[in-house]
């Protein structure tokens, strides 16, 4: 059973990226938390990823974090603490990057390690993004490749060339922070960002919570490009596989569409880019913008149009 407050501006209806407390008039608090087990050897490198990927979700409701803190699990009796101190270093430095602070945490043992953020940010209540505002007529822009999680697979295969590794890592490792200073000057109607559901997942929410259909083109999707060699040699994680057969059913892909399409689409992601949609007459600005700021693989993959709510087209 939800919560009934009024000042729940967002709650638990949509499966929005985080949620969102009225204060006042002024200022609403943005609250999320995400954690993981590692998806990189480097513990200083897997502490970046997993504190960028949960910062994502204050960006993605147009926010500003604020604070953050630690959420660990460690197996002190056979680890170093120094692994511990590595990713606890690569999580604080990528939270001073985001201007936040970091308060504290809490630790418990594990078998295996944990990492991750919980985050509180703040929005003006009349600014907040959500994944319900996609309005019928708007460019959807993606900030970042995809192809992340078919590059790990390949990675833990030993298949994996040391370029897409590093690409992998720079992307999961990078805030959305700028991207989202950017867009704050346009005229924002829905925005959620690409995490462990793939594109095809976190799209169909985005049309189930906006109450429309996405289209998509296929040839404007940045992807990773060897991402496209490890999915056509096998290397799918189960994530990815599960995700494009929950999508099947609400969404349809292009008999003209080679196989590797639906995997890279529904591929599982980790600190992905920000999914957002734009008027078409603001979406070269934007573009522009983005490009301008650094947010170079940016790129206008769909537009909203008319057509049965919750459900996404995947065309060339």
């Amino acid at each position: 059973m939800y919560p009934k407050d009024p000042n729940i501006l967002v709650g638990l209806e949509y499966s929005d990226d985080a949620g969102v407390y009225k204060l006042n008039e002024e200022t609403a608090l943005i609250q999320t938390v995400d954690f993981f087990t590692p998806i990189v050897d480097d513990p200083y490198q897997f502490g970046q990823i997993a504190a960028a990927n949960a910062l994502s979700d204050v960006y993605a409701m147009g926010g500003k974090p604020l604070t953050a803190m630690n959420i660990v699990a460690f197996p002190t009796q056979t680890l170093p603490l120094s692994v511990l101190g590595e990713i606890l270093r690569g999580g604080a430095e990528k939270v001073q990057e985001a201007g936040a602070v970091l308060l504290g945490g809490h630790s418990i043992q594990d078998k295996e390690p944990k990492y991750g953020l919980s985050v509180t940010g703040i929005v003006h209540p009349q600014k907040i993004w959500t994944n319900g505002g996609a309005r019928r007529g708007d460019v959807l822009i993606l900030t970042k490749p995809l192809g992340i999680g078919i590059i790990s697979t390949a990675i833990k295969n030993g298949k994996a060339s040391p370029e897409a590794r590093n690409k992998a890592i720079e992307v999961m490792a990078t805030l959305n922070k700028k991207a989202c200073e950017i867009l704050q000057s346009f005229d924002i109607g829905g925005c959620t960002d690409i995490t462990g559901f793939g594109l095809l997942g976190h799209s169909l929410e985005m049309a189930r919570a906006s109450a429309c259909t996405l289209e998509l083109y296929a040839g404007n999707i940045p992807v990773i490009p060897e991402a496209w060699d490890y999915a056509l040699a096998g290397y799918i994680p189960g994530g990815s596989k599960c995700n494009l057969e929950v999508a099947k059913e609400n969404c349809h892909l292009s008999p003209e569409l080679v196989p590797q399409v639906g995997h890279i689409l529904a591929d599982a992601i980790t600190s992905g880019g920000l999914l957002v949609t734009v008027p078409q007459e603001q979406a070269q600005e934007a573009l522009l913008a983005l490009h301008q700021g650094g947010i170079i693989e940016a790129s206008p993959i769909g537009f909203v149009i008319d057509g049965e709510p919750g459900k996404v087209i995947v065309t060339q």
